[in-house]
């Protein structure tokens, strides 16, 4: 799947999610176009018209281009008729029928990648937790898009020609491996898991002499604990990393130290990347 594509369907998603959550008859959204400040809205759920499909909202007009400028959530209660927003956008909303809009940025490393709207046909305020929910939709998008650009820098590292790098770009590359692990986890679209946790074999493949790299019997969840280890992770902070309990992340290590015949953490992280299973 094309990186523009899995990227929409991440938004997509969030569309569902968003209504579903709040209630609002009608959710849209779109990604900061490349090299341009515009979005261009392209997913849409709800909708009876076309109207705002493939409009391009540049920053700083109308309300989705003051939350790119603001990166942070805006609503209105009466879209027309609202003095805190300009209003080059005021036709197609209004043929969509939209009163009560609300729009959220999705923040990536502090740049905004894209905003979520939504919407209601009436003229109402849109509470405190509506746009909670809004916001926890556009937070599954922004681990996404982050999980995504781990990937790709990965998938660079494993095409570099002259091997694997070496000191300190290697522990980069590391770090950068437990940093997708712990991503995936949080990424719902089980083909873009799958896709992501491919990348992560390639990487660990790409560091072992063998012919191809072993499991070693590991579980996935094991593979995570060590790959937090590997870059001086203790148990409480990979914990927090990958979401789990500190007494969770201690039985997975030991269950790994087990299967790999290592006394302590450190000779399992060794004996992880012998075996091609880490970076």
């Amino acid at each position: 799947m094309a990186a523009d594509a899995a990227e929409a369907v991440e938004v997509r998603g969030a569309l569902v999610r968003l209504r579903r959550a709040t209630g609002l008859p009608v959710a849209f959204g779109g990604l900061v176009e490349s090299g341009r400040s515009q979005i261009r809205i392209s997913e849409l759920s709800g909708n009876t018209t076309t109207a705002l499909s493939s409009l391009a909202v540049v920053s700083g007009n109308g309300l989705g281009g003051k939350v790119v400028a603001l990166a942070r959530p805006c609503a209105v209660t009466d879209y027309s008729a609202s003095r805190q927003i300009s209003h080059e956008y005021d036709g197609a909303v209004a043929a969509e029928g939209l009163r009560s809009v609300l729009a959220v940025p999705l923040v990536v490393r502090r740049r905004v990648r894209g905003v979520l709207y939504g919407a209601l046909r009436t003229a109402q305020p849109l509470g405190d937790r509506t746009l909670s929910a809004a916001v926890a939709a556009a937070r599954d998008v922004e681990q996404a898009l982050v999980a995504r650009d781990e990937a790709r820098a990965l998938l660079a590292a494993v095409r570099e020609p002259a091997g694997p790098p070496s000191g300190a770009a290697w522990e980069r590359v590391r770090e950068a491996h437990g940093t997708l692990r712990s991503l995936v986890q949080r990424v719902e679209d089980p083909a873009l898991r799958a896709e992501l946790l491919a990348v992560c074999g390639r990487l660990a493949g790409a560091a072992s002499s063998l012919p191809a790299a072993r499991t070693a019997g590991l579980s996935p969840r094991e593979v995570d604990v060590l790959s937090c280890v590997a870059v001086g992770s203790t148990n409480a902070a990979a914990a927090e990393r990958l979401g789990l309990r500190p007494e969770t992340v201690k039985g997975y290590l030991r269950s790994a130290m087990r299967k790999l015949g290592a006394h302590t953490r450190w000779e399992a992280v060794v004996a992880a990347r012998r075996a091609g299973v880490l970076p």
